[in-house]
C-alpha cells in the first residue's frame, strides 16, 4: 500500500471518529498528531492525511453541497457514515488537490469502498465520483 493509500486511510479514520463522537469534522485530529505513544497505536501522521483532514474540513459546505446534488436517491445523511467521509476525501481531492489526477481519485475511493464499507459502495462510490468528474469543468470551487 502506498504512502498516499494509507494518509487517505488515516484521513477517512480520523472523519469518521470526528464524527462518530458527534464533534466537527476533523476534530479529533489534535489527537492524532500529538499522540499519547504510552497507548497502543500511537503514530505519526503523515503529513497528507493532515491536508486531507483540514482540506475536507475547510471545504465541507460545498463538498456536502455537491455530494447531495450528485447522490440521486440518496441524501447525506442516509449514506453509510464510511461512505460519507470516503466521498468527502474524494470530492476534496477532485475538486482541491491540483496534484491528484481525477482518475486516481476515484479509484482509491472505490477501492477503499470496497474494502470498508458495503457490497454496494464501491458502484455507488464510483458513479457518484463519476458524476462529479464529468461536471467539475463547470462547477465552482
Amino acid at each position: 500500500m502506498g504512502a498516499r493509500t494509507k494518509a487517505r486511510k488515516r484521513a477517512l479514520d480520523i472523519l469518521f471518529e470526528s464524527e462518530l463522537r458527534g464533534l466537527a469534522l476533523g476534530a479529533t485530529l489534535p489527537d492524532h498528531i500529538q499522540p499519547d505513544h504510552s497507548q497502543p497505536g500511537g503514530r505519526p501522521v503523515n503529513p497528507y492525511t493532515v491536508t486531507l483532514v483540514e482540506g475536507v474540513a475547510a471545504h465541507q459546505d460545498r463538498i456536502d453541497e455537491l455530494l447531495a446534488a450528485y447522490s440521486v436517491g440518496w441524501t447525506l445523511d442516509r449514506m453509510p457514515v464510511v461512505d460519507r467521509n470516503l466521498l468527502r476525501l474524494a470530492v476534496f481531492e477532485i475538486m482541491y488537490a491540483t496534484d491528484v489526477p481525477d482518475s486516481v481519485a476515484v479509484s482509491e475511493a472505490v477501492l477503499l469502498a470496497g474494502e470498508l464499507s458495503t457490497d454496494e459502495s464501491a458502484a455507488f462510490v464510483n458513479g457518484l465520483l463519476a458524476h462529479v468528474v464529468e461536471r467539475k469543468p463547470t462547477l465552482q470551487t
